[in-house]
């Protein structure tokens, strides 16, 4: 290891000092305040770069990862114990490299906010909202000539919104085949009950049916026949491909055929079913992907992982009235590049049912953030700004 010591007027010019001297990879070791501006001891693991030939040349490396002994003497150390002292080795020196980037970071958060405070604040505000890092930094990027804080926040919420992608059109207009896939719980019989009713009050009931492939859960498959009873249309039930088929062809005369499938939480065989089912609607069949925006970031970016074998052509956000937050969920999408359908805030049938638009969507996240402020602690900012620079860096 190479350690240097680099006393600079300030923090930045420090950095770059330590950068030019031992490149990317240095890590910081210790920083204090010293007359005339601040001094930084800096080092860069060498062990990488140390040639082969200065390794015991009785020690031939046969086996890939592991160092073993040719032939030693009964008294010296033996292969085992070289194996294990350079494992000890690699491990303190990933442990030191860990904790040296966590302290960069730190630096680096405190770097941004010793010339540019602003910009720091719209960070951590933005990172309040809910979105990632790599976003939160983007976007503060792009407005970093606005220095008056509020200023710069105003226009970030319009920059995010116009990265927000929504569906061009209303998808129900069209007609056809239209099935909505999502875990259990996030609303999709209910959601199917308002598209239902919204289509029945402006083309007639006699132009849409109901299809469901649910036969896991029988509440859920009594609630949609309360529903079509009530909208006086038709419901099927299909849980096979022959199944789908016929359901199709009785029901050839609908303009507007809306199907509900089972939930699914994770990983399941179920999967493989349902987009067999589905697959009887051919190449017209539109896929909606439901998802909750009460449902936790980690949850969203599974069940994104795990419904992308439907290739949903956009998605439902249902719930927006319970959500605590919006900004992970409007951050998924935007990382996911998947489009925005529809939004649901409430339980009325039709009502609470809207075409999705960009502006108010970014505009009741941020409702959400003064509603229900949220200080993140420093350590957690710094650590995900170095983060989210090592990413753009890397």
């Amino acid at each position: 290891m190479k350690i240097k010591r680099f006393v600079a007027q300030d923090m930045r010019q420090a950095l770059r000092m330590v950068r030019e001297a031992l490149g990317e990879d240095a890590v910081i070791l210790s920083n204090k305040s010293v007359e005339g501006g601040i001094e930084l001891t800096a080092a860069v693991d060498l062990v990488e770069e140390m040639p082969s030939d200065t390794v015991d040349q009785r020690i031939p490396n046969t086996h890939p990862g592991k160092v073993q002994a040719a032939s030693v003497p009964d008294d010296a150390v033996t292969a085992k114990d070289q194996d294990d002292a350079l494992e000890d080795m690699r491990r303190e020196m990933y442990n030191l490299r860990r904790w040296m980037q966590a302290e960069l970071s730190g630096l680096s958060w405190y770097d941004l906010g010793q010339r540019a405070p602003h910009s720091q604040e719209l960070l951590g505000r933005l990172m309040a909202l809910g979105l990632n890092a790599e976003l939160a930094r983007r976007l503060s990027e792009r407005v970093s000539d606005f220095e008056d804080i509020e200023q710069a926040w105003r226009k970030a919420l319009f920059t995010l919104a116009g990265e927000l992608s929504i569906f061009d059109s209303d998808l129900l207009e069209q007609g056809g085949v239209v099935a909505l896939v999502g875990p259990t719980g996030v609303g999709k019989t209910t959601t199917i009950a308002k598209m239902a009713a919204r289509f029945a009050l402006r083309h007639g009931h006699r132009n849409v049916a109901l299809v469901t492939t649910d036969s896991f859960r029988i509440g859920a498959r009594d609630q949609l026949q309360t529903y079509a009873r009530i909208l006086n249309v038709p419901v099927r039930t299909a849980t096979s491909r022959d199944e789908m088929d016929d359901a199709l062809n009785m029901l050839g005369d609908r303009r507007l055929i809306l199907v509900d499938t089972a939930g699914m939480a994770t990983a399941h065989e179920r999967v493989a079913d349902q987009r067999e089912t589905l697959a009887a609607a051919g190449p017209g069949l539109r896929t909606l992907l439901t998802l909750s925006a009460t449902t936790e970031p980690a949850a969203v970016q599974r069940a994104m992982r795990l419904f992308a074998e439907f290739r949903p052509d956009a998605c439902v956000l249902t719930k927006l009235d319970e959500a605590a937050s919006l900004g992970s969920l409007l951050s998924a999408l935007i990382q996911a590049g998947l489009a925005t359908a529809f939004v649901t805030d409430g339980q009325r049938v039709p009502e609470d049912l809207q075409v999705a638009k960009a502006h108010p969507l970014v505009a009741r996240a941020a409702e959400l953030l003064a509603e229900n402020p949220i200080a993140l602690d420093p350590g957690y900012l710094a650590l995900a700004f170095g983060g989210a620079n090592a990413h753009v860096n890397g």
